[in-house]
């Protein structure tokens, strides 16, 4: 891969004064999408998604020169052999694989010289057999009674992909299965699940692929602790998703079934994975889960082999970088006309800020350029009545509208002034991008809108598993592409692992203190005594 850096690169120097030019008034959105074909010229489809960046602040030399930066940094190789097998995880020296997951062709996929794909076959094989057995009642709890409840215990890629994907498919979930999500280490969060479950009927699926996160094996000590208190046997209440020869996957520690990842899928990247699979067959079904596959399948494809001016993530990643690093946006906003993708942003906001919120290049030098951006989001036209006010008249910042043409409730066609409630979304999701691009004057200062505020607008046919598929892969792909431009590596995540040693030490003070009450926390700094006084405080 390239590795020569960003100030060296021809194309990143011709950017910098062309996006002073960007800032001439003539160049304002206002004018820009009044220019003749303007969105012929800035929108493509691909793998069944239109992506509309027509309203985005760039022009025809823009994109020419954002494009000779995509070949200079080699995106389309890069990608391709990530996908291939080459370890370009180089902190850690592995492969990046996520894309295998769901690959469906009958090409092998090898890492140091083994073929990766029989084992990804055998664990889908598994999913598959095992959720039918459930479905059809061959397996169930210590009382003979069907599983009717699944709890999530993970946190982080855990649990992050899998919670958008269920949430964007919950009108599909018709096996009679609910799902929660346990993945915060406070009470509160197990407290308000177990208040409504019925423990005889619930099934706990622990995700972690050490198994020593310390959240996550907090919650699973309550968790076991509170099924046998209601006598039940956990060994037939808990499945486990972790690496070969974990503790979780030790016969000491007996569940139901354990099923394996790899070391080649990162956690943020893994809901295609069993992370994902063993979870998402249960409540939805495995057939709707292998089409969520499939469509991840289809953008990946597209993601390796469209051409760079009709490749969409890859365009994506360019303007992200774009706007990042030459016109100063620093945050990324998500915001679907779609209340099933309530919960793809904050799956995206740890996708990009844990992949890409790096300050090295994968050589360990120092990068000068800012990196990742702060992603944020919730559903419109929610959106519009929290924080839409900033978007137009206080810090502008890049956004993505999410829009979808059939709705997955098409019998409501009741209309209130005039329009159904789903016209009435897409009156908004149309208006919004162009509000905020064109703005409004006004001798009254107060209602005065700057515009120039830059956005794209991705339109989906429908919200069928497919489709969320290749929205899922879609950002995944953007995301891997603007870390190639930036040369660092999207597949570590050190930067979580200070604040967890340091609350190591922190802990070891605390258990001290439960087993001797006189333990005076006098060899900590004043400010962390202060604290943990409080926290014993009589």
């Amino acid at each position: 891969m390239n590795r020569q850096k960003l100030h060296d690169i021809p194309a990143w120097k011709k950017l910098i004064k062309h996006a002073r030019f960007m800032t001439f008034p003539e160049k304002h959105l206002k004018h820009l999408v009044k220019e003749k074909n303007r969105l012929e010229k800035f929108s493509l489809q691909g793998a069944e998604i239109f992506y509309d960046f027509s309203r985005q602040r760039v022009d025809k030399k823009a994109m020419d020169l954002l494009f000779e930066l995509a070949d200079a940094r080699k995106l389309k190789e890069s990608f391709n052999l990530m996908a291939s097998g080459e370890k370009v995880n180089t902190t850690e020296n592995r492969a990046v694989l996520h894309t295998a997951s769901r690959n469906f062709s009958n090409n092998s996929v090898l890492v140091d010289n083994k073929d990766v794909m029989p084992e990804i076959s055998k664990v889908r094989d598994d999913i598959k057999g095992f959720v039918s057995k459930v479905h059809n009642g061959e397996i169930t709890g210590t009382t003979g009674k069907p599983f009717k409840h699944i709890i999530v215990i993970g946190i982080g890629g855990s649990y992050l992909g899998t919670e958008f994907v269920s949430s964007a498919l919950h009108a599909y979930a018709d096996k009679d299965i609910k799902i929660d999500y346990l993945s915060n280490v406070d009470t509160h969060n197990f407290g308000r699940i177990i208040s409504y479950i019925d423990p005889e009927t619930t099934l706990w699926i622990v995700i972690s692929k050490s198994y020593t996160t310390a959240e996550t094996m907090a919650n699973v000590k309550l968790a076991y602790a509170f099924m046998e208190e209601k006598g039940l046997d956990p060994a037939k209440h808990f499945v486990t998703v972790t690496s070969k020869g974990s503790p979780g996957d030790d016969k000491k520690t007996p569940v139901i079934r354990s099923f394996h990842m790899f070391d080649f899928i990162g956690g943020r990247y893994s809901v295609t994975s069993a992370v994902g699979g063993v979870p998402l067959s249960l409540y939805l079904g495995y057939d709707r889960f292998e089409r969520f596959l499939k469509g991840a399948e289809e953008m990946d494809n597209h993601a390796r082999s469209a051409p760079v001016h009709q490749n969409l993530p890859l365009i994506a990643a360019i303007i992200g970088v774009w706007n990042n690093n030459f016109l100063g946006y620093q945050e990324q906003a998500i915001i679907p006309y779609a209340a099933p993708l309530h919960k793809l942003a904050p799956h995206i906001q740890q996708l990009v800020m844990e992949s890409n919120g790096k300050s090295v290049t994968r050589e360990g030098d120092i990068l000068n350029e800012s990196t990742g951006v702060i992603v944020f989001g919730e559903p419109g036209t929610n959106a519009q009545h929290s924080f839409f006010q900033l978007a137009h008249q206080g810090r502008p910042f890049p956004i993505d509208f999410i829009g979808v043409i059939k709705p997955q409730y098409e019998q409501f066609q009741c209309r209130s002034k005039g329009v159904t409630n789903h016209q009435e979304l897409w009156a908004n999701l149309i208006a919004q991008p162009m509000a905020l691009a064109v703005g409004k004057d006004d001798k009254d200062k107060a209602r005065y809108f700057p515009g120039n505020r830059p956005s794209s607008t991705i339109i989906l046919n429908d919200l069928l598993p497919e489709n969320i598929g290749r929205l899922l892969s879609f950002y995944e792909a953007k995301t891997v592409f603007e870390a190639f431009i930036w040369d660092i590596n999207p597949f570590d995540q050190f930067g979580v692992e200070l604040g967890k040693t340091m609350a190591s030490g922190i802990r070891n003070e605390i258990a001290t203190k439960n087993d001797k009450s006189d333990h005076t926390f006098e060899g900590m700094d004043h400010i962390t005594k202060s604290y943990l006084d409080m926290l014993f405080k009589k």
